[in-house]
């Protein structure tokens, strides 16, 4: 057997993805650099890794058991790094953090400090819809979930960071009647707290238009295709270049907070703690660095 760890890391990706198109995507190859690893890995067993039916790539129930050794095979060259970065008396570790989407103009300026000042940390960050978040917490997938509203039925802690702060906004200083409004979807906790708005204070508003995304929301709105509650955070930019206007109207801003949060009875781990301790001491330094123009609003 003459394989490398490269082609064992790359099949993996191919497993997690079933496509070779789009393990070379994440992986930052071509696609034939991709399907020559594969197949030089390939080269080394009698029974096939994977088969295509149709097009559809398939793992094999052998390639299953060789993905699932691969894997430890990866963890434990990590713990391998991990120990000899240990031995020079530095803090070393993976961070594995989920935040809801527009969470990611927020826990960047909580995290680079703390990674600049301990490199031997690998971090996690997968940023996506607050239901996928509170699924990932839930599961013990990570250790911290960052939110703008708290998970029902789930026993947690919590550190506050900034306010939430969401406006109604438009593409043009004054509202006009015969826009829609823009949602986002199911599950958005952006969406939540704009049904509840109009809900309490003008009744049930036809969804005429949904969306997967704030950032679509915004290009929507800048596009003039409607208005829509959005959260002040992510329209910096917009606002400056005048490409997005907050309108008037009655109870905005919406106020909730972006916090941290963590399974109440999960023992963190020492990157976690240190990661924690470290929020907690630079919190008002790093919002009067990052968030001064936040706070003008």
């Amino acid at each position: 057997m003459n394989y490398t760890i490269h082609q064992l890391q790359i099949f993996l990706k191919v497993v997690q993805k079933l496509s070779i198109t789009k393990a070379a995507e994440e992986l930052f190859m071509t696609q034939p650099a991709v399907s020559i690893q594969l197949k030089n890995l390939q080269d080394q067993f009698d029974i096939p890794l994977t088969e295509v039916i149709g097009r559809q790539l398939y793992v094999t129930e052998f390639g299953k058991e060789i993905a699932v050794i691969a894997e430890r095979v990866i963890e434990e060259l990590e713990n391998i790094n991990y120990k000899t970065i240990e031995y020079k008396g530095m803090l070393k570790g993976k961070l594995v953090i989920s935040s809801a989407s527009t969470g990611k103009y927020v826990i960047p300026f909580f995290l680079s400090g703390f990674l600049e000042n301990n490199p031997g940390i690998d971090l996690v960050l997968d940023v996506t819809n607050k239901s996928m978040v509170i699924e990932s917490l839930k599961n013990n997938l990570i250790e911290f979930a960052l939110v703008s509203q708290l998970p029902e039925k789930l026993n947690i802690e919590e550190e506050l960071l900034v306010d939430n702060k969401l406006y109604l906004v438009g593409n043009e200083p004054e509202r006009a009647k015969d826009k829609p409004l823009i949602y986002r979807e199911e599950g958005s906790a952006t969406r939540m707290a704009m049904e509840k708005y109009f809900n309490d204070s003008k009744g049930k508003q036809r969804k005429q238009i949904e969306l997967s995304t704030n950032e679509a929301v915004k290009q929507a709105v800048i596009a003039g295709l409607g208005y829509s509650i959005m959260p002040l955070i992510g329209l910096q930019n917009e606002l400056m270049q005048e490409q997005v206007f907050i309108l008037p109207a009655k109870k905005t801003p919406i106020v909730t907070q972006w916090r941290l949060i963590w399974l109440k009875e999960k023992k963190l781990s020492p990157v976690a703690k240190a990661f924690l301790e470290f929020v907690r001491s630079e919190k008002q330094s790093i919002l009067q660095k990052n968030f001064d123009w936040y706070n003008k609003y």
